[in-house]
């Protein structure tokens, strides 16, 4: 079992890596990605806004879509990364968890993280890293233990 994995991710890519300790080399372990995350929106949706005539008068105009499919198809991305780490935290494979994300997709990430992973976050880094090489994301991880910083993860998320 490795002591560390680390997530770096974003909406359309997520690579795994473990390290027995900060201090050690991170390997890669998995990358998994989502070439939806790539289409245009016009590729994601089945067809144009529906038409109404407006209450008064013979005025016609769009429906407009509540929801976004490019948000829609993130929210699937960050369920299936919770999904892995869920797994491999049922397998033992880590203890601590290092979450590494943009802002947005990390909030997507909590909200779809279970509490028992969610848990074993040590530390977050709010940069989106997925396509910097291994030494921009070294220099953002913690030296040691002392600089992890409390996680704002959510404790109030039901549990999956």
């Amino acid at each position: 079992m490795s002591r560390l994995r680390i997530v770096v991710a974003d909406q359309a890519e997520a690579i795994f890596y473990d390290s027995p300790s900060l201090e050690a080399m991170p390997k890669e372990v998995a990358h998994i990605s989502d070439p939806l995350a790539h289409l245009h929106d016009r590729d994601l949706m089945s067809d144009r806004p529906g038409r109404s005539y407006e209450s008064v008068g013979g005025a016609r105009h769009a429906i407009e879509r509540e929801d976004d499919p490019r948000h829609r198809e993130a929210v699937r991305f960050a369920r299936r990364i919770a999904r892995r780490l869920d797994e491999a935290r049922r397998k033992n494979e880590f203890e601590q968890l290092i979450v590494v994300a943009g802002p947005p997709f990390l909030g997507m990430m909590r909200q779809e993280m279970s509490r028992p992973t969610r848990e074993r976050v040590v530390h977050e880094i709010r940069k989106d890293l997925v396509h910097s090489p291994m030494e921009a994301l070294r220099k953002h991880l913690p030296a040691s233990a002392a600089e992890m910083r409390p996680t704002t993860w959510p404790r109030a998320v039901p549990a999956r």
